[in-house]
């Protein structure tokens, strides 16, 4: 009975999207305390694509750059601010600049649902026919990101681990 026990539990732990790689990156996430808070939660997502040859740094900080840009650009300030950090600046962040704005989990998986259906709409996701099956976690790792934080600034943080 005590062994059935045990491997309900691995698989609980499993199924649940808490591996081992997140925990480990976790260990070595110095953002933490600086960017957000500790992250109350994780996943693991495994994208059906792969970087692109030429996702590099350069790419990664020019797709924030342009995200950026066109939020300034609308006639209303932006609710939330997208950067890159880490060495390769392969760690995306999602930060609300707004109270009560992505305070929970369901509410940060909204902005993201947004997310994936503005990615929906770039030419890179038309012309290769991926449109209705990929999301906005496919595009960040076609551009490299490694993982993406959702925070609402002062007290609940997400962690999204791209495989």
């Amino acid at each position: 009975m005590r062994g059935i026990f045990w491997v309900l539990a691995v698989t609980l732990l499993l199924a649940s999207g808490a591996t081992q790689p997140a925990v480990a990156q976790e260990e070595n996430d110095r953002h933490i305390g600086y960017y957000y808070p500790h992250p109350q939660t994780q996943e693991t997502f495994v994208s059906r694509g792969r970087p692109l040859p030429q996702a590099d740094r350069q790419m990664r900080v020019g797709f924030v750059v342009g995200y950026t840009t066109s939020q300034l650009e609308q006639p209303y300030p932006p609710e939330f601010v997208l950067y890159a950090k880490g060495a390769e600046a392969q760690k995306l962040i999602i930060a609300s600049l707004d109270d009560d704005r992505m305070n929970t989990l369901y509410r940060a998986r909204a902005v993201l649902a947004m997310m994936t259906a503005i990615a929906r709409t770039m030419p890179i996701f038309v012309e290769n026919g991926v449109e209705d099956s990929f999301t906005f976690f496919d595009l960040a790792k076609l551009l490299g990101f490694e993982q993406i934080t959702v925070t609402d600034g002062r007290d609940f943080a997400h962690q999204v681990f791209l495989d």
